[in-house]
């Protein structure tokens, strides 16, 4: 079916399924025309309705879910910031920590020291042996 052709509501179908496509994926580098490609639009298409629709663009999206991971990471592991970087899909320390201090209001370290309150966390190594650092 084109994409002139679609129904609104079938576009809505489409948009969530690359939103959830996302949620399922954060870790992976994902691409705009990949994002597009689950949704059966165009690019440029896809960006444009995504951001009417959900008040951000897929990148933003993408983002706060990893920032969002990271915090659960950063609170209940005992993973390094880097380890948690890397876990949740960003392939740069520097763009995580200023991206986590953007939308978090603080640095990644800040965020992890102020729950260390010496509570038993879960050890590095359990969390990648058991696939806890992903969603799925």
């Amino acid at each position: 079916m084109s994409q002139i052709a679609r129904a609104p509501g079938d576009t809505l179908v489409h948009l969530r399924a690359a939103r959830d496509h996302i949620d399922r994926s954060y870790g992976d580098p994902l691409t705009l025309e990949q994002l597009a490609a689950v949704a059966s639009l165009s690019r440029f298409h896809f960006q444009r309705l995504f951001k009417a629709t959900y008040g951000r663009t897929p990148a933003a999206y993408l983002c706060e879910r990893r920032i969002e991971r990271a915090q659960d990471l950063l609170r209940a592991t005992n993973l390094t910031v880097t380890e948690v970087c890397h876990a949740v899909g960003f392939s740069s320390l520097g763009s995580f920590s200023s991206r986590f201090r953007e939308i978090v209001g603080e640095t990644p370290t800040d965020f992890q020291a102020r729950y260390a309150d010496g509570a038993p966390r879960i050890p590095g190594c359990w969390v990648f042996m058991l696939g806890l650092t992903e969603r799925r």
